[in-house]
């Protein structure tokens, strides 16, 4: 269980204040959806739980199975389970796709104390995982996201999710410039990867993603805080009447 009490962040170098109290509880085995205007906090939500050094956590915690991370290094939290899928990817030129995935899933075998994949394990997985999300053998063979298209360094992005195997996976406005087709692609992805075990927190601008990835519970933030929760039928409420209500409220 993600549980985050009380959480303010502000940007290091600037001492910009961003979030501002926000609490927010995600189980195990469901999705939640945060939505909300431009400038609200949703991405440095996102990477003040992922660990970025240039976001400042000034008061609160944030609890991942009842444990504090915030202490915890990126890569510490990584093996711990926590996920993070951008909303831009990086290109990492030079380095293939599948030397970047065998050498991160290894890393975090041996951060959790398991055995590294072989070769023939580590192949027969990617195989299978990148088979289901209509990753072709091609794109394995290419440097990480050099020359992708939008919607391929998304799905790539939940083909990582599949091979690493997280438990608290963190998508990052993961539609945003994706065509429907694109949309409805990466988001079977998700579905295949919803569990028992795992939270999935969906933060995004618009409802149309949620129309495939369908959410346990949606919150609304503005002003770095949440505002409002409800059931999937509160993302339609916001396509139809917008962010207008939340706009210029305190903290």
């Amino acid at each position: 269980m993600l549980e985050i009490n009380n959480l303010h962040v502000r940007l290091a170098e600037e001492g910009t204040p961003i979030l501002k109290g926000l609490n927010l509880t995600v189980p195990s085995g469901q999705v939640h959806a945060i939505m909300g205007p431009n400038g609200s906090g949703k991405s440095t939500l996102a990477y003040a739980l992922a660990g970025r050094d240039d976001y400042e956590v000034t008061e609160g915690n944030v609890l991942w199975n009842r444990e504090s991370v915030l202490e915890m290094e990126p890569d510490e939290r990584a093996a711990k389970g926590i996920f993070l899928a951008f909303q831009y990817p990086l290109e990492v030129p030079g380095v293939t796709t599948m030397t970047f995935l065998r050498t991160a899933a290894n890393a975090l075998r041996k951060a959790r104390g398991q055995s590294e994949l072989t070769t023939p394990e580590f192949l027969r997985l990617v195989r299978e995982d990148a088979a289901r999300l209509g990753v072709s053998e091609e794109m394995l063979k290419r440097p990480l996201n050099v020359g992708f298209s939008g919607g391929e360094k998304k799905r790539m992005e939940i083909l990582q999710m599949a091979v690493l195997r997280p438990t608290l996976c963190v998508l990052d406005e993961t539609d945003s410039g994706l065509d429907i087709d694109a949309v409805r692609v990466v988001a079977e992805g998700v579905n295949k990867l919803r569990s028992d075990d795992r939270a999935i927190l969906v933060i995004t601008h618009y409802q149309r993603l949620l129309n495939y990835i369908v959410p346990d519970k949606v919150h609304v933030m503005a002003d770095g805080v949440i505002r409002k929760s409800g059931g999937k039928d509160l993302a339609l409420e916001l396509e139809k009447s917008g962010y207008a209500e939340f706009r210029g409220k305190a903290a």
